[in-house]
């Protein structure tokens, strides 16, 4: 394979053919690389909430360790018989009470404090004082004792209490537990034993629990209030946790908040024991180590891709629009008028096809231009016959207007009048260059077409035309109304006993023009109508029923019909009205207006009838909104 150098002339299809390789071989790879990394991060991200999950649990136990001592410890207090005496106001010894109480300080390092109170106030304490006089019954964690009725209970953070320690902790230092001691016959509440744990063994237990670089674990009881949080936290309070089943939390999971402008992912598990929860917090943007060494990779592997791609997408775009680029320069020389260019190459593929054809192509065009000096030869010779050809109907429009002249001199205006009438059926039908005209200019026409069919017929017709002004101005096939009117003449009106009255109108229906050409003569005959109607309906584009099957030109005339003969009511067929051929006067007229605007603008447009025998006809001519001719 040969290798060119950068053309000018293949720049675009190039450009194209590159990007078209880059789509198909670029984009799937970074399209892979892209679901391998959500994927992946999906995965891991799975993985370590439920590492995470696992790890808050193993928390959990520790901490449910130390507040399962606790509870112990209060049951061993409540079941020495000098604490028992003391809480039932009996003789005790308080030293070996204080001796006994110290032993569970020394052996549990986590216990900061011990008191137990009785139903009267009265306390024993090894590391508590009570702050003033005021008796401890009155205080809340008391009172808190009291309601659960020797049910082990967590205060949590002291808050308020009278008692104060001789070590000074700070009430966010210690984590308050309490248990009523009741009498089993009476259940009267006998006093209450009072446990505070040192927070340091909660902290030591949580702190050493890292998420990410910057994740950590708290703990917060049932209230929602901090019972451990570390230095500098992410947060103060947790957000609320999302509401399932419309009125209840689980008891573990995973959820994200926005906090301070911050996108935080929670992972949270409550202690069934304590009803603690410990809470993993770290940034949800956050990734894992893992995760950014398999981003690493996929990078890498996109990068390569889009290397080899680009590369691998310039030469062969280049190889496949160098041939083009080539056969390009020859169309233009071609197009600058130099025909007798020829692509010469013995390739077999598409290109070489091409190129083939190209030269078959300029061969026709040479012989198309001397076809075209001949036609154009040809056509100034037509020119010049049709301007002698119109010589004949100038002397017919003189002659007329010298016969109108004469009749008014000599006061026949009737007569002027037919001729007047006569010699503007002719200027309009004749003199024209297009087949369409005006609508008023129709209207015209058949107004005087009425006028001379007045005069023959005195008294026998009266006529009636109404144009809606707003359609005057579109353009209609020409001659399309006289054929109707002589047919509602000779088989309408002259059938009929009287006078009779011929009814002409137009205006716009349906998005169309609609012409109307109405009698109140004998009607039509169901049979006969029905005949009529279904050589109407046959009448196609190209096409054309019974006895009108003749060659025609664009708008349906017959080029051997002179129409001159239809202007003047006659028929081609050899006598007789132009309405009345074929099958006692089965419409050819009509059918010729029906071929002449199903040819022009198809078979949505066209002829209808509607009659009744003894009723009259009503026969609608449906044509195309026409405001503008090209010229």
């Amino acid at each position: 394979m040969k290798w060119s150098g950068f053309s000018l002339n293949n720049q675009p299809i190039r450009y194209k053919l590159i990007i078209h390789f880059l789509l198909i071989g670029i984009l799937p790879a970074i399209g892979l690389g892209v679901l391998i990394d959500w994927t992946a991060s999906r995965i891991i991200e799975r993985q370590v909430n439920d590492y995470t999950i696992q790890m808050i649990g193993k928390v959990n136990d520790s901490l449910e360790h130390y507040v399962e001592n606790a509870q112990n410890m209060t049951y061993l207090i409540s079941f020495d018989p000098n604490v028992n005496r003391f809480m039932e106001h009996d003789t005790y010894d308080e030293m070996t009470i204080r001796t006994f109480m110290t032993g569970f300080t020394t052996l549990h390092t986590e216990v900061a404090g011990i008191v137990i109170v009785n139903n009267k106030g009265d306390y024993i304490s090894n590391e508590m004082y009570v702050r003033s006089t005021k008796s401890l019954t009155e205080d809340d964690w008391y009172k808190q004792a009291v309601q659960s009725k020797g049910i082990f209970r967590i205060i949590g953070h002291p808050s308020g209490r009278n008692l104060a320690s001789h070590v000074d902790y700070q009430d966010s230092e210690v984590v308050s537990f309490v248990r009523a001691v009741v009498d089993p016959i009476t259940q009267e509440v006998k006093g209450v034993i009072m446990i505070d744990v040192k927070l340091r063994v909660f902290a030591e237990t949580v702190k050493d629990v890292r998420l990410g670089k910057s994740g950590y674990l708290m703990v917060v009881d049932d209230n929602g209030d901090t019972i451990y949080a570390p230095d500098h936290p992410l947060l103060q309070t947790l957000p609320e946790r999302p509401v399932e089943d419309g009125n209840s939390v689980t008891s573990s999971g995973t959820y994200s908040a926005k906090v301070e402008g911050r996108s935080l992912q929670f992972i949270y598990r409550t202690s069934p024991f304590t009803n603690w929860m410990t809470v993993g917090v770290f940034p949800s943007n956050e990734p894992v180590s893992e995760m950014r060494e398999i981003r690493f990779y996929v990078v890498s592997f996109a990068f390569l891709i889009c290397l080899f791609g680009i590369t691998a997408s310039y030469y062969l775009s280049h190889s496949m629009s160098r041939p083009i680029g080539q056969l390009m320069s020859f169309m233009q020389k071609a197009e600058s008028g130099d025909l007798t260019i020829r692509y010469w190459g013995d390739r077999q593929d598409e290109v070489g096809k091409l190129g083939r054809s190209f030269n078959l192509m300029l061969a026709q065009i040479n012989r198309l231009l001397t076809l075209t000096e001949v036609q154009e030869r040809q056509k100034r010779e037509a020119e010049l016959r049709s301007l002698q050809a119109h010589i004949k109907p100038h002397f017919l429009y003189n002659t007329l207007d010298t016969i109108q002249w004469m009749a008014r001199r000599r006061n026949a205006d009737d007569v002027a009048d037919v001729v007047g009438s006569l010699s503007k059926l002719f200027r309009i039908g004749l003199n024209r260059g297009s087949d369409m005209i005006p609508l008023a200019e129709e209207f015209e026409h058949i107004s005087s077409y009425m006028n001379i069919q007045q005069t023959r017929y005195s008294g026998k017709i009266s006529f009636k035309v109404s144009l809606d002004p707003a359609v005057g101005d579109l353009y209609v096939l020409k001659l399309m109304l006289q054929p109707l009117v002589e047919n509602a003449i000779y088989h309408g009106v002259k059938e009929r006993r009287g006078p009779g009255e011929i009814d002409v109108s137009a205006k716009e229906e349906d998005g169309a023009v609609m012409l109307r050409v109405a009698d109140d003569g004998a009607g039509i005959p169901p049979d006969r109508l029905a005949r009529l109607l279904h050589k109407l309906e046959s009448v196609h584009d190209g096409g054309s029923p019974d006895g009108i099957g003749v060659q025609r030109d664009a708008y349906g005339k017959s080029p051997g019909k002179p129409e001159v003969d239809v202007l003047l009511g006659g028929s081609s067929q050899g006598g007789g009205s132009a309405s009345s051929g074929g099958e006692g006067g089965s419409g050819y007229g009509m059918m010729n207006v029906q071929a002449r605007v199903r040819i022009a603008f198809g078979d949505a447009y066209g002829v209808t009838i509607q009659s009744e025998l003894g009723q009259g006809t009503v026969v609608t001519i449906r044509h195309p909104i026409i405001r503008y001719l090209d010229k």
